[in-house]
């Protein structure tokens, strides 16, 4: 007798070879995709009419800029771009001033308009750096949630009950413990979720803790007579520690803004394990292409190989491909002891001053007793030389002074 699991394979491989193409560019490093049923009916559909999909992302202006972590879900989105489909990208002023309770232990802090307003004058400028802006829709949610007014919002709000919310893991569990939920953050939800009606979507894409809000979505737009949405969640990017997910507060992230050497060093940080993943969520090579690669490194190539291409990869996409090959050459001089082209320039006074005093003022070390550590770690150079000796004092001149591998400065003391 054929398994649940053996129908469904049946089932895919009895599709056109256009529509299992594109169910797999959907799959390919999700979390979930629900219902794949009904998604493969889309795909049938989208096929036989000729008429694309309409694919929605939507992201709060929360912050100025984005790291690559937010880029999971705009990789995935410019994937379905280049299948044909439309893609949505919506910038949620209007329910960033609500503030998203997602993951939330508590109430979280509304914007003013004028944040909201100067974050959002960025976040398309960056998306586009992964989207096809000449194919991308670019939508903001107070075109439809403005207009609404009270009595649409109390319409709204009439169509999902207490209940159905409280199953919400974060106001559940925030409940139980005795901590307030505000009723605004009921309205959340609710207002992403008629995005959804508004934009007549059928797909929309969100990382893991967004899955109650896309659901809302589908519940929403069945409540609005509209054929439900699909809903597809990707997996949040674990940071350069490959432990906690990528994160400012943490600092394990990469900033899509960073400097071209400092972005190319960081990705060569990640461990040789995490690596792999890194290339699944964030790469634009085929499968077929990763899955070659990583033959080659079972095989006995050196892992660092891959590592290379996936850091100019990155890099080369936030900057240029000239800019990649000039941060890998800056990292192969610091490899073997060379100087960057481009270190910051320092001017002190107070010659002749001790190292450790040294280290700090030039910002290479938090304090003279860090300077110290390092020098007895054997991590600290001037003018390319091993500093052993903590006493050191150095008389007026300019020295370049170096701290592990990446820190550099051209210290002139007078």
């Amino acid at each position: 007798m054929d398994t649940s699991v053996d129908k469904i394979n049946e089932s895919i491989q009895s599709l056109s070879d256009r529509v299992q193409h594109a169910l797999a560019v959907t799959l390919r490093g999700c979390d979930e995709l629900i219902p794949q049923a009904d998604w493969i009916r889309k795909l049938q559909k989208a096929e036989a009419s000729g008429q694309p999909l309409r694919i929605k992302l939507g992201l709060d202006p929360t912050a100025p800029d984005i790291h690559i972590g937010h880029t999971v879900v705009l990789n995935k989105m410019r994937q379905l771009q280049d299948l044909g489909h439309t893609v949505i990208f919506l910038i949620g002023d209007f329910t960033t001033t609500i503030g998203d309770p997602s993951g939330r232990n508590s109430t979280r802090p509304p914007l003013t308009r004028e944040q909201i307003e100067a974050n959002a004058q960025t976040y398309y400028k960056q998306a586009s750096l992964v989207l096809d802006p000449s194919k991308t829709e670019i939508r903001y949610n107070s075109e439809w949630s403005d207009p609404l007014g009270t009595r649409g919002l109390i319409q709204l709000a009439a169509k999902y009950t207490v209940a159905r919310m409280m199953e919400r893991n974060d106001f559940h569990d925030r409940f139980r413990a005795g901590t307030s939920i505000s009723l605004h953050e009921f309205l959340y939800p609710l207002l992403q979720g008629y995005d959804s009606v508004a934009l007549k979507s059928d797909l929309e894409l969100g990382g893991t803790d967004q899955k109650f809000n896309l659901l809302m979505g589908r519940h929403l737009q069945a409540e609005y007579g509209q054929e439900p949405q699909c809903i597809l969640t990707m997996p949040l990017l674990e940071g350069l520690d490959g432990v906690e997910k990528m994160s400012k507060s943490k600092n394990n992230y990469i900033g899509i803004s960073e400097a071209p050497n400092t972005m190319f060093a960081k990705v060569l940080s990640i461990s040789d394990v995490l690596m792999w993943r890194w290339y699944t969520l964030l790469s634009f090579k085929s499968e077929a292409e990763i899955a070659a690669l990583k033959a080659e490194v079972d095989g006995g190539r050196n892992p660092k190989d891959a590592k290379v291409a996936l850091a100019k990869e990155i890099t080369a996409r936030f900057h240029s491909a000239q800019a990649a090959d000039a941060a890998e050459q800056d990292f192969i001089n610091r490899s073997k002891g060379g100087v960057p082209d481009e270190i910051p320039e320092v001017q002190l006074s107070g010659a002749p001053m001790g190292i450790g005093a040294l280290l700090k003022a030039a910002g290479l070390a938090a304090s003279s007793g860090e300077g110290n550590r390092l020098i007895d770690g054997g991590g600290v150079r001037v003018d390319s030389s091993v500093v052993s000796d903590k006493g050191l004092k150095l008389a007026a001149g300019t020295y370049v002074v170096q701290v592990g591998k990446r820190k550099f400065a051209r210290v002139t003391l007078g």
